[in-house]
């Protein structure tokens, strides 16, 4: 859990202006985060928008490529942190072809970028949101909760 609250807040700090797509639970979180605008994809279709966008960024694995073309931009990159074999072939026909493309991606720690996110921290640039705590004997507990999918930020474990 967090990858999209942190990706709000890192796409802000990078300069971008951010639409974020979640529950009418979570409008508040998200527009606190720092994004410009918030979609309740409980109430609108996202894909069915008569805009485009220039990153569209799925950190929870619930949209599609194929799906969300008529919304990027004409050089737009949808980019998702959630693996399949189809996906990652996908990422790889788009990256020979003109136009909209595909991205996979996943976590790979170096440590200037992990100094880079402390450093942010501090500066209270990034706050880290905290959904709930488990003791370690409740681990089957707390990933079970988090496979859900309706974690509000970090799930961690107290020892």
């Amino acid at each position: 859990g967090g990858v999209g609250t942190y990706g709000v807040q890192i796409a802000k700090i990078l300069g971008a202006r951010v639409t974020g797509v979640c529950s009418g639970r979570n409008r508040e979180l998200v527009t606190s985060l720092g994004a410009d605008r918030v979609i309740d994809y409980t109430t609108v279709d996202v894909t069915g928008l008569d805009e485009t966008f220039d990153v569209i960024f799925d950190a929870v694995g619930n949209l599609d490529f194929a799906q969300c073309r008529p919304i990027l931009a004409a050089k737009g990159t949808f980019i998702t942190i959630v693996p399949s074999v189809r996906k990652i072939l996908l990422g790889l026909i788009s990256s020979f072809l003109p136009g909209k493309k595909f991205r996979f991606t996943s976590v790979r720690p170096r440590g200037e970028d992990l100094l880079w996110l402390l450093e942010q921290v501090e500066a209270k640039k990034i706050r880290v949101v905290l959904d709930r705590t488990y003791p370690l004997t409740q681990a089957q507990k707390a990933h079970e909760y988090m496979e859900k999918g309706h974690a509000r930020g970090k799930v961690v474990l107290t020892l």
